[in-house]
């Protein structure tokens, strides 16, 4: 039953981070009536994000102060169709963001790109490697979008951003200083790059040493001061080593509300509504047509919202489980291989190594920016022959000295007592003297790895919670050996007195306890055909041709980077095509 029944709007956006503010944006400009729906609390720079209240990693780091309330709403985990999925209790693998400006708020500012070959790497490896090696199981497909079709608004995104860093491939010339690896640019970034710290000048003599190309790594913290296309104002990233869980009291580090809230909230055409859970997108009698959304309001109303267009901008999962209660599209069964929604769901495989060096060798940990650093592309993608190795995928690597917090990001050897008078030697040995290179790779999607509703639990609305099935595959445990092991060699070159490796091994269970990325991606994938996919190249879903699903959530597998910079690309992709062809004749753009 609904208590309140809303005005008509042009559009409504489901979920207000990243994508929701660019659709925001670009829908208000186009000259539409938006409404904007946050489950969460609103927040600013000011007075949210102020120093010193926001430099406490006790409230922030540890007690997950920006994240979902995992006891009013979560999901459900197994590691296979056979286990009974239980509840995901406490943050730690991955840390689902609520409120105004979501995971942008608490990002890092690492920004990539994506590599052409991954737009299309089903295509791409079958014409290098053969179909035969693309294991049995192995669901990876193309995007069906090109990366020339997307640089424009890649270019864009990091003109919003202020991104800082030094183009490798300038319109085809490779640049000295920048990823010979990466696809064609027009332009070079919008800012030059961060300056880095000790550790990563080391690496980046290690790994040129080796022969590897090293260069400054994409970073949205801004590295001087900056005001981008839409006005918004950013100040020059201070090196505070509050990025990583923490909202960004500088205005250095891009977020919706350093770069586009400004803008947008003023706009009159423009409605935030926060404290709003949406429960389902309704549709017409036909089921092919959204009609708008009903969500519940602070004060604990069921409203209904009428809508001409639905763009889901929640986080990945969130979006993905709105689909499923909702109806749109069929349900993706492992066992058939029929259906679509929750198929592919995917996650990031990381590793690293710990470089231990002497006391005459200070690395000062506590200097660092959210994506400063040196990293090398040399086994990311396909930039290294993968027919003797059997494995798909890759990996960068290198030293991003985010911070040096004492409770999180404390490194000491691995066998350091965990307590007591060796535990604290330890910290004063170690804590200035230590150097960790990440690695940072793909996980492809596989048939049995996915996401539907859980039969049996359900969140504080009494509708079901979402279940996530996912395990590590020995395709991702080749690769993370393979590019852990590269990460290895240049850490015995940088001259520390001792390393350590931590990856993943065969026969290893995910461990949904320790902090690994929130990069989940999948379960609304984009796609050529309905047969194989949620919605087509521009983000349409084929099934109700008024709504568009955003972010993460429509990666058909994960890329080796990280996802916001393919994420915002394809938020602009997805509000051009609106823009220029949606609203003109409203149906199926493909």
């Amino acid at each position: 039953m609904v208590d309140i029944k809303k005005p008509q709007v042009d559009a409504v956006l489901v979920g207000f981070g990243w994508t929701g503010a660019i659709m925001g944006m670009e829908l208000t400009d186009a000259g539409l009536n938006v409404v904007a729906i946050e489950r969460g609390e609103n927040r600013d720079t000011y007075p949210d994000f102020a120093y010193p209240r926001i430099a406490d990693e006790l409230t922030y780091g540890i007690r997950h102060k920006l994240f979902q309330n995992l006891a009013r709403e979560t999901l459900t985990i197994r590691h296979s169709p056979r286990d009974r999925a239980v509840p995901y209790r406490q943050l730690g693998s991955f840390l689902p963001g609520t409120g105004v400006g979501g995971g942008g708020v608490h990002w890092n500012g690492q920004h990539w790109r994506v590599l052409p070959e991954e737009l299309r790497l089903k295509s791409h490896i079958t014409e290098r490697y053969g179909t035969s090696f693309i294991p049995d199981g192995m669901t990876i497909q193309d995007f069906g979008v090109s990366y020339e079709e997307l640089e424009p608004c890649f270019d864009q995104f990091e003109r919003v951003c202020g991104t800082s860093g030094k183009a490798g491939n300038l319109k085809g010339s490779i640049v000295e200083g920048g990823n010979p690896f990466e696809g064609q640019r027009s332009r070079e970034f919008p800012l030059p790059p961060l300056a880095d710290v000790h550790g990563a000048t080391l690496f980046a003599k290690a790994a040129r040493e080796l022969g590897y190309h090293p260069f400054s790594e994409p970073a949205s913290n801004a590295s001087r001061p900056y005001t981008n296309p839409y006005g918004a104002q950013l100040a020059p990233c201070n090196f505070c080593g509050y990025c990583e869980r923490f909202g960004c009291y500088m205005y250095a580090k891009a977020s919706p509300q350093t770069t586009i809230l400004p803008v947008l909230l003023k706009r009159p055409n423009f409605e935030l509504r926060t404290q709003s859970n949406v429960m389902r997108i309704n549709l017409d009698s036909s089921g092919k047509r959204a009609t708008g959304v009903t969500y519940i309001d602070a004060q604990g109303r069921t409203v209904f919202q009428p809508a001409d267009l639905v763009v889901l901008s929640a986080y990945q999962l969130n979006n993905t489980r709105l689909l499923l209660m909702s109806g749109i599209g069929q349900p993706y069964n492992p066992a058939t291989g029929l259906g679509v929604v929750g198929r592919n769901y995917t996650y990031q495989m990381t590793g690293g190594v710990q470089v231990f060096f002497d006391k005459d060798k200070p690395m000062n940990p506590f200097i660092g920016s959210g994506a400063g650093g040196q990293v090398i592309d040399d086994f990311n993608g396909d930039h290294f022959d993968h027919g003797p190795l059997g494995f798909i995928g890759g990996g960068y690597m290198g030293v991003i000295q985010t911070g040096g917090r004492p409770i999180q990001q404390m490194l000491l050897p691995k066998d350091t007592p965990q307590w007591g008078t060796k535990w604290k030697q330890a910290i004063k040995d170690h804590y200035l003297y230590t150097v960790n290179i990440q690695t940072h790779g793909t996980v492809m999607a596989h048939r049995d790895n996915y996401l539907d509703l859980d039969p049996t639990y359900r969140d504080v609305y009494g509708q079901p919670l979402l279940r996530m099935t996912f395990d590590w595959k020995e395709n991702e445990i080749k690769m993370t050996h393979y590019v852990t092991g590269k990460a290895k060699e240049i850490a015995e070159a940088m001259g520390g007195k001792s390393v350590e490796v931590k990856m993943k091994q065969f026969g290893e269970h995910y461990d949904t306890r320790v902090y690994q990325t929130t990069h989940n991606v999948g379960g609304a994938i984009m796609g050529e055909n309905p047969r194989s996919s949620v919605v087509n190249r521009f983000l349409q879903s084929w099934d109700a041709h008024n709504v568009f699903v955003m972010g993460s959530s429509v990666f058909p597998q994960n890329i080796g980077y990280n996802p916001m910079g393919l994420a915002g690309a394809l938020a602009y992709w997805s509000a051009r095509a609106i823009r220029t062809a949606y609203l003109k004749s409203p149906g199926p753009l493909v």
